[in-house]
C-alpha cells in the first residue's frame, strides 16, 4: 500500500507543479478558444491541461518501475506498456484538438485505434464471467471488439461530462478511488497478481486526477480540453478491462459451501461487469440522453449543446460549485455503493444506506436557492460566500442598491448570457484570477 501512495503522490506533485508552466504554454500557443455559446465559463481560458496530466502518467509509471514490489508489475505484465502507448497516441490527439478543433470523425477513429494498440500488447478482455452460466472464453475477436468498444465508450463518456470547473477530474478521481480499493481488494485478499495493474492504473489516474483540480476548481485557471478528458476516460478504462477479463475467476475458491453462501460469494466475480459500468455511470447516462437527444433533433451526435446533465441543474438555479458538488455526490453514492455491494452481497445496511444517501441528494437537487452558512469557528476554511459576515455585508450592499419599485418582478437571466457569470445561474458574481 505505501508503494502505490508514494506513485501516487509523485504523480499528483507533476501533474501539479507542470500545470502552471502548461498554462503559460497554452497562452502563449493560442490554445484559447473564443467562448461558445454552450460554454459556462466567462473568460477565454487556456486548454491542454491534458499535457501536464500526461506527464504525470509518466512519472507514475517511471516510479512505480523503480519500486520493489511494484516493479513486478512490469516484469510480469505487457499491460502498462500497452497502457502507455494508448494513452500516447490518445493524448496526441487530444493535444491537436485542443489546438486545431479536428472533426469528431477524426478523433473516433484515433480513440479506436488507441484502443487497439493495447490490444495488440496484450491490454485486452480475455474472458468474462456470466452469472448462471460461469466463466466464458472469448475469441480473439469478441475480446478485440468488446475492448474497442469499452474503451470508446468510457472516453466519451468522460469528455461529454466535463463541462463544468473540476468536474471531470474529480468525478473520475472518485471513481477511480473506489476503483482502487476494489482492485486492491482482489489483489491482497484473494493474493491474485493479475489484479496489480489494474491497482496501479487507479493509482496513477488518483494521482492525475488530484494534481490537476487545485488548477480546475471554480474559476478555473485552466482546462484539461480532450487532451486531458481523453486520457483519463482511456486510463479508466484501461484499468477496468484489465480486471475485467484478466483475472480469472476460479483462482478466487469462491465455489464452496451450500448454493446461498456460493452465490453471495461470487458476487465479487459479477461485480467486474457491473463496476466499470457503474464508475461511469452518470457519464455513461447524460452520454446515453445527448445520442438520444440530438438524433431526435435530427442533428448529429456530435454536436454540441447545452443539455447535459450539469447544464440542467444550472438552469434550475444551482450554482457553479453546488452544481459540481451534486454531480461529486451521486458519483460518489453509486461507486462505492457497488464497492460495498461486493464485499458484503448479504447485507440489508447497504441497501438502505444508499437508499438514505439518494433520498439526500434529492432534497439537495430540490433545494438551489438554498446557500449554507459555516458556523462562526469554521469560516476561515470556507470560501467567503458561505461566512455569516460576508452574507450580511452582501445583504446589505443589495438592500442600499434596490430599484425603487419593489414589487418589480424579477426576471432570471440564462446562465451563458452576458452579464452573468459562469458561477451561478441566478446572478452575477465578482471573479478574481
Amino acid at each position: 500500500m505505501r508503494e502505490y501512495l508514494l506513485t501516487l503522490c509523485i504523480t499528483a506533485a507533476v501533474t501539479y507543479l507542470l500545470t502552471g508552466p502548461v498554462r503559460k504554454f497554452a497562452i502563449v500557443a493560442g490554445a484559447m478558444p473564443e467562448i461558445r455559446a454552450r460554454d459556462v465559463h466567462r473568460e477565454p481560458t487556456p486548454r491542454l491541461g491534458g499535457i501536464a496530466m500526461f506527464f504525470g502518467l509518466c512519472a507514475g509509471l517511471l516510479v512505480a518501475d523503480h519500486l520493489t514490489n511494484l516493479s513486478e508489475v512490469f516484469e510480469k505484465s505487457n499491460e502498462p506498456r500497452a497502457l502507455l502507448s494508448g494513452a500516447a497516441l490518445i493524448w496526441l490527439i487530444g493535444v491537436l484538438d485542443d489546438k486545431f478543433e479536428i472533426d469528431a470523425l477524426i478523433k473516433l477513429g484515433g480513440q479506436m485505434i488507441a484502443a487497439g494498440v493495447m490490444v495488440v500488447q496484450g491490454l485486452t478482455i480475455l474472458w468474462i464471467p456470466l452469472p448462471g452460466v460461469g466463466t466464458v472464453a472469448l475469441t480473439q475477436w469478441q475480446g478485440t471488439l468488446l475492448t474497442v468498444a469499452l474503451v470508446v465508450i468510457t472516453i466519451n463518456a468522460v469528455n461529454f461530462v466535463d463541462g463544468l470547473d473540476g468536474l471531470a477530474a474529480g468525478m473520475v478521481c472518485i471513481a477511480a478511488a473506489a476503483f482502487f480499493m476494489y482492485a486492491y481488494r482482489i489483489w491482497y485478499s484473494y493474493g491474485i497478481e493479475a489484479a496489480a495493474p489494474a491497482s496501479l492504473f487507479a493509482a496513477i489516474l488518483m494521482g492525475m486526477c488530484l494534481g490537476f483540480l487545485p488548477h480546475n476548481m471554480h474559476p478555473a485557471r485552466i482546462f484539461m480540453g480532450d487532451s486531458g478528458s481523453m486520457l483519463i476516460g482511456l486510463v479508466l478504462a484501461a484499468g477496468a478491462i484489465s480486471v475485467t477479463g484478466q483475472v480469472d475467476p476460479d483462482l478466487m475458491n469462491l465455489f464452496s459451501g451450500s448454493e446461498r453462501n456460493s452465490v453471495h460469494q461470487m458476487v465479487p466475480v459479477y461485480i467486474p461487469l457491473v463496476m466499470p459500468l457503474t464508475i461511469i455511470a452518470i457519464p455513461a447516462a447524460d452520454l446515453i440522453l445527448a445520442i438520444v437527444r440530438r438524433t431526435w433533433k435530427g442533428q448529429s451526435p456530435f454536436a454540441a449543446d447545452r443539455g447535459h446533465l450539469h447544464h440542467r441543474l444550472l438552469e434550475i438555479g444551482h450554482s457553479h460549485s453546488r452544481a459540481v458538488l451534486i454531480m461529486y455526490f451521486f458519483s460518489a453514492l453509486i461507486a462505492f455503493g457497488a464497492l460495498a455491494y461486493s464485499v458484503n452481497a448479504a447485507s440489508m445496511w447497504i441497501v438502505l444506506s444508499v437508499v438514505f444517501l439518494s433520498a439526500i441528494g434529492l432534497v439537495l437537487l430540490l433545494l438551489p436557492r438554498f446557500t449554507p452558512r459555516a458556523p462562526r469557528w469554521a469560516e476561515g476554511f470556507v470560501p467567503p460566500r458561505y461566512r455569516r459576515r460576508r452574507a450580511a455585508v452582501m445583504a446589505s450592499e443589495d438592500e442600499t442598491a434596490a430599484p425603487a419599485d419593489e414589487d418589480e418582478e424579477r426576471v432570471p437571466v440564462g446562465v451563458g448570457v452576458s452579464g452573468v457569470n459562469g458561477a451561478t445561474a441566478v446572478g452575477s458574481r465578482t471573479r478574481t484570477r
